[in-house]
């Protein structure tokens, strides 16, 4: 629409009903704020990806690419981390500061390891060494989500510190 004819814009900024469907109305200043603030998200976002200690991200990779990430060497590790710090900033952040993330990383290993196990059902895990049970998941729950739960438990802490031991080991 030309400069010129600003009744008619006022008119269809106000009125139409096809405002935000058929044509919408062109503002500058609200599209740089928004871009500069997804830029300004993906630069803190980088940051932290950058400083990030290799096994938090290998915790938050996994929850991006799966048991993939087991099979990655450190390099491809930290190149795939800063992509996806860069292509989805907000997920990132969010999973950067979740602690729950680092306990099922945590879980997924020691399953990996074959120090406890998770039952074919998946609603129970086990000791890998004398299949004796540790905990019943919920019902409608992530296994690995309840894990992560259970080990902030007195009984839970107990076994992540005997498990830590042996992955340590």
């Amino acid at each position: 629409m030309p400069k010129s004819k600003t009744v008619l814009q006022k008119m269809l900024s106000l009125y139409h009903p096809q405002k935000e469907v058929v044509f919408y109305e062109i503002m500058p200043q609200q599209e740089a704020a928004s871009e500069l603030d997804f830029l300004e998200f993906q630069v803190e976002a980088l940051g932290i990806a950058k400083e990030l200690d290799i096994d938090t991200a290998e915790a938050v990779m996994r929850v991006e690419l799966g048991s993939k990430v087991s099979k990655m060497s450190s390099k491809e590790l930290r190149r795939d981390l800063l992509l996806f710090a860069r292509s989805n900033p907000g997920l990132f952040l969010e999973l950067t500061t979740d602690e729950n993330v680092t306990l099922r990383n945590f879980g997924i290993k020691a399953v990996e390891f074959g120090i406890i196990k998770l039952s074919q059902d998946q609603r129970t895990f086990i000791w890998g060494s004398n299949d004796r049970k540790l905990m019943t998941v919920p019902y409608n729950e992530h296994p690995y989500s309840a894990l992560a739960a259970w080990f902030k438990t007195d009984e839970g802490l107990e076994v992540y510190k005997s498990i830590e031991k042996r992955l340590n080991v």
